[in-house]
């Protein structure tokens, strides 16, 4: 399929390419079936600009359903497998999706939202024979094991990030995540030179397929990197994993640390981790203790990228640079700059306190699809953006994270802005107004926590009914933890809110990760 999925089928063609908890797929049966994929993707009748929504849990269909998007120059778009039918349904109609991928946990939901979007071609593997989908089997047979051609432009990923004004935004993954290339061929080539999917490494995915980072893992295979998908994330099972296949690098965010952290020690010692060469973090801010421990035990192997869906890694530093600079996201990557700026606009010297912003020096910026006014919006000029934080550069150059300005709230390394809950629980009966916070959470970093005031002469619900009453309509990583009833949340002649203020009795004085 690739010149290294080839090489490898035709020189080593029973060892392991792909495998998950429930299959194990060799070199040459993946070059066999992305071979067929590719083919029924490519007779599949999508029109032009359609997309291959993937809404499903982690498996190794999952990363078969995304290689064979890029391998048929068709975009896919990973949909979080925790959303509501109505949510899912959005997604849908907004990328123009033409066909569904589903697992047998997300068929339900999945169909359901196909339906309702008016698309009709819905594959899943593993489902019910009368579950209503087109079996991932039928599908394979509708392709023919021969190289399908590789001279179509390769297309991006679509994701979808929580809706900073109640509905997700949709953009496409950038050009510093996603390798050019005018063909597929073109592209793969490039990958295949990038030495972190060196060939005979193993990859390892702990985190959901839904999200950027793990999706890059999924590029691995196309260089001839054997790939290991792992489901919900369990502690003891990442470490026997690392063992078991000898991982060389693998992705977490500082939540799959802690909870590593959290295992008891003899059951730590119990497992090799000595083949690890790059363990990279991202998603939210690490906290300096956490991974003076991870480094301690892995060893000088690992590496934080800090940035956004929208933009890519912004700034990225190494473990020895990190133990220089405790604390620090590190230095800014190219084509960015880095501006630290006081409420004015004015830049700010080295050491001095304000907001973060980027200028991309391409001048693409950050782009939504089918938004042009939250991208201008999102820019202070043009190819001049923030990811809505506090913070400074030392004299060195280094990138310190101290506070957020947005109201984006990180839970687990998952993005979530509170305005789609906001809007959720704003129509229930007893409630006049309410706010969504980001409070602390030792495990997950922040948590939700919404401020609600009752309307007049209601009663106050209890947090079990309001948490159904939201589950009827959110994903529920989008529900809060817990509800306060307060007299006012503070809105000004405008109708604004000053979250930072809200937010401020619930953290320390100091929020910084140094």
């Amino acid at each position: 399929m690739t010149i290294a999925t080839a090489q490898r089928a035709a020189e080593t063609p029973n060892e392991t390419a792909l495998g998950d908890e429930r299959v194990v797929i060799t070199w040459a049966e993946l070059d066999s079936t992305l071979n067929r994929a590719t083919n029924a993707l490519l007779g599949a009748g999508l029109g032009e600009g359609q997309r291959i929504a993937v809404f499903a849990e982690n498996a190794a269909e999952t990363v078969l359903g995304h290689l064979s998007g890029i391998l048929a120059g068709v975009s896919t778009v990973p949909v979080n497998f925790h959303l509501t039918a109505e949510e899912v349904q959005y997604i849908l109609e907004d990328s123009q999706s033409g066909m569904v991928l589903v697992g047998p946990e997300t068929a339900e939901v999945g169909l359901e939202a196909a339906r309702a979007a008016g698309v009709g071609l819905v594959v899943g593997w593993r489902c019910p024979d009368d579950s209503g989908v087109l079996s991932w089997e039928a599908f394979l047979e509708r392709g023919e094991d021969a190289d399908p051609p590789s001279d179509m432009a390769p297309k991006p990923f679509l994701h979808y990030t929580s809706g900073t004004t109640g509905r997700p935004k949709g953009t496409e993954t950038p050009p510093t995540m996603f390798a050019g290339g005018a063909t597929v061929a073109e592209h793969f080539e490039i990958v295949g030179q990038n030495a972190r999917f060196a060939a005979g490494g193993v990859s390892l995915v702990v985190s959901p397929l839904y999200h950027t980072g793990p999706l890059g893992s999924v590029r691995a295979v196309t260089a001839g990197q054997t790939l290991v998908i792992l489901g919900r994330f369990n502690a003891e099972n990442v470490l026997r994993a690392i063992e078991q296949h000898g991982v060389t690098n693998t992705l977490m965010v500082p939540t799959h640390f802690q909870r590593l952290l959290a295992l008891p020690e003899d059951v730590r010692a119990k497992y090799d981790v000595s083949s690890l060469l790059m363990v990279s973090h991202t998603g939210a801010a690490c906290p300096v203790e956490v991974k003076r421990a991870m480094i301690e035990w892995f060893g000088p192997v690992l590496f934080e990228a800090y940035g956004a869906t929208e933009a890519g890694s912004t700034n990225a530093i190494g473990s020895e640079e990190w133990l220089e600079h405790p604390g620090s996201v590190g230095k800014t990557l190219p084509p960015f700059e880095c501006l630290i700026l006081d409420e004015d606009g004015n830049q700010l010297a080295a050491g001095e306190e304000g907001q973060i912003y980027f200028r991309d020096t391409t001048g693409r910026g950050i782009i939504y699809h089918n938004a042009p006014d939250k991208t201008e919006a999102a820019h202070l000029q043009p190819g001049v953006f923030t990811l809505g934080e506090i913070g400074y550069l030392d004299d060195d150059g280094y990138l310190f994270i101290t506070d957020r300005s947005s109201d984006m709230v990180v839970s687990g390394g998952v993005n979530i802005y509170p305005a789609e809950t906001e809007q959720v629980l704003v129509t229930h009966d007893a409630i006049a107004d309410c706010a969504v916070i980001g409070v602390p959470n030792k495990e997950m970093g922040e948590e939700l926590k919404a401020l609600i005031v009752l309307a007049e002469g209601a009663t106050a619900p209890d947090a079990a009914d309001l948490d159904a009453f939201c589950r009827e309509h959110l994903a529920g990583y989008k529900c809060p933890r817990s509800y306060d009833f307060v007299a006012d949340i503070g809105r000004n002649t405008m109708g604004k809110i000053n979250k930072r203020k809200l937010r401020a009795p619930y953290w320390p004085t100091d929020r910084s990760i140094g």
